[in-house]
């Protein structure tokens, strides 16, 4: 359904982004924010989801900055290959990859109203964009990892955020969750029975009920804010 094409960023570097048209006209633009495996079959697939619903997805491979062409699997050589992804990204001088993310906003905005949706490292970066970028109308971060650590805690969102999270994940624990949503009473927070990456179906974590749930809640929550 969709196609890679290039971003340019705002310091002028070229980003890979997957991009999936809706069969009619847009109502709106999502942006999907990858996990630490690249956008990969499954974050494509839930790019191709949106734009199911008549959304404008756009996928920006949020490693290429590091490494370009970053496709991983789930085994646990490949997550410890996308841990140091992620590590090398994050020591990127500032604004790292969120000028990439920016400029995936900027183009979803011809869409309309845009939103941000992201898992895993993703969610944190979809967190960190509804609380410091421009041009979001919404955001839905799926356990974000770090995003209930007291620095993220601290960062106050600037557009409706609904966040996600799994009872029973080991990288994101419940008092810290707890002390997340006591700090943001304006942030809807879900907990399901689930396991930190729940939402994939590629993962062993996977939890079809879970996903099912937080998917309709995240659909309901981007047609009220998005379109």
């Amino acid at each position: 359904m969709g196609q890679f094409i290039e971003l340019k960023s705002a310091d002028g570097q070229s980003v890979p982004a997957y991009v999936a048209q809706p069969a009619g006209k847009a109502k709106g633009g999502i942006v999907v924010i990858q996990e630490i495996f690249g956008v990969n079959s499954h974050i494509r697939s839930v790019a191709d989801g949106y734009a199911e619903k008549g959304y404008l997805a756009v996928a920006p491979a949020i490693f290429h900055r590091v490494r370009p062409d970053v496709e991983l699997g789930y085994t646990q050589d490949d997550m410890a290959e996308g841990m140091a992804l992620k590590a090398a990204t994050e020591a990127l001088p500032s604004p790292g990859v969120m000028q990439d993310i920016q400029a995936a906003i900027r183009h979803a905005a011809q869409a309309g109203k845009v939103g941000i949706v992201g898992y895993c490292y993703g969610g944190l970066l979809a967190w960190r964009a509804a609380c410091t970028l421009e041009g979001l109308s919404a955001a839905a971060p799926y356990y974000g990892g770090g995003v209930t650590t007291p620095d993220e805690i601290a960062r106050q969102p600037k557009v409706p955020v609904l966040a996600h999270f799994g009872d029973q994940d080991k990288h994101i624990t419940l008092p810290s969750v707890e002390a997340f949503k006591k700090a943001h009473p304006e942030v809807e927070v879900q907990i399901y029975s689930a396991d930190h990456g729940f939402n994939c179906d590629q993962r062993g974590s996977y939890n079809a009920e879970a996903a099912k749930l937080a998917r309709e809640r995240t659909l309901a929550f981007f047609a009220k804010h998005v379109g």
